[in-house]
């Protein structure tokens, strides 16, 4: 049966990610979430698996420091989008990176997605420990944390990724005789889901089936009436003139059934009466269940002085008060 009450939540993009204004340095093997007031917490930790969609390495790291404000890496490919790494060795100044190592994650090659594209994204930055041999994982406290790459926004990252002095101190093992290893993963959010948009229409138009049947006493041991729609959805009668049971019949079965649910996994509802009309009394008898066994007893049914079978005509109705309306979008 329908019920008309029913409880909905909604679900809104998560708040843009605020970058960080400070580091706390983790000692070997621990990991840390670090808060900064009203902004998201940033998670640190260390791990022995390496990145496993990039990895960049740089050799002569002080040499470069004074060379470039900015280094772009090569493009690797995840998700089905192209990539790189964006690394400023001395800090991002413009974000008042100075005094770390500031490092992001940006798309490219963005100029054959349709216009207003957008790409949810999960990713972790990473610097290689040397001496402990394990990578420091920088995220978001958040691990279901996604960002959305736009064409306004097609770079994301840690402005503060790494205090510089902690980067330079040999004993943290992330930049050893010159050398530095950084890396990324990359997870794409597919939209590729479908939308399932239900309602429910009260009192419908054209809401009741009256089927007519003729010659009853002919009819199979099951018999469907025509189909017809109410609300976009279409519905039968079936009935079964002798019972549906495994027993001796006793009675007539009455029931309502969907034919969308036929052709799909998707669920329906309906309220609704199933009635077999008195010809003669008008009291008629009705059924609001879904569908019932023994509807009416047979020695009442055969009754002619009740009025439900006259000339071997019976006369059986579906009214539906309420109906569900399914539709999906890709």
């Amino acid at each position: 049966m329908y019920k008309k009450d029913a409880n909905y939540q909604y679900f809104s993009p998560k708040k843009d990610f605020q970058k960080p204004e400070n580091f706390e340095v983790m000692k070997s093997g621990d990991s840390a979430t670090t808060n900064f007031g009203d902004e998201l917490s940033i998670k640190r930790s260390k791990r022995h698996l390496p990145p496993t969609h990039y990895m960049l390495k740089i050799e002569s790291f002080s040499i470069l420091s004074e060379t470039v404000e900015k280094y772009e890496s090569g493009v690797f490919e995840a998700g089905g989008h192209k990539w790189r790494l964006s690394l400023y060795p001395k800090g991002n100044k413009k974000m008042n990176g100075s005094g770390h190592i500031s490092l992001y994650l940006a798309i490219v090659e963005t100029e054959n997605l349709p216009r207003g594209w957008e790409i949810y994204v999960n990713f972790k930055l990473f610097v290689f420990d040397q001496i402990r041999d394990k990578y420091l994982t920088i995220h978001e406290a958040d691990d279901s944390s996604i960002k959305r790459f736009h064409d306004m926004k097609t770079e994301w990252g840690f402005t503060k990724f790494l205090p510089l002095d902690t980067f330079n101190d040999v004993s943290h093992g992330y930049l050893v005789n010159d050398c530095c290893l950084f890396g990324v993963e990359v997870f794409v959010h597919k939209q590729s889901g479908k939308l399932e948009c239900v309602s429910i229409t009260e009192k419908p138009a054209n809401c009741t089936l009256t089927w007519k049947i003729e010659n009853f006493s002919a009819l199979d041991e099951k018999s469907y009436s025509q189909e017809f729609t109410v609300a976009d959805s279409q519905w039968k009668i079936l009935v079964y003139p002798k019972g549906n049971s495994n027993g001796k019949a006793k009675a007539i079965s009455v029931y309502l059934c969907s034919c969308n649910c036929l052709l799909s996994d998707l669920k329906y509802f309906a309220e609704f009466k199933l009635r077999i009309r008195d010809q003669i009394n008008k009291n008629h008898v009705e059924n609001t269940d879904w569908g019932f066994s023994q509807f009416l007893l047979l020695e009442d049914l055969n009754d002619a002085s009740n009025g439900f079978l006259v000339n071997d005509t019976l006369i059986v109705e579906a009214e539906i008060m309420a109906v569900s309306n399914i539709k999906l979008f890709a």
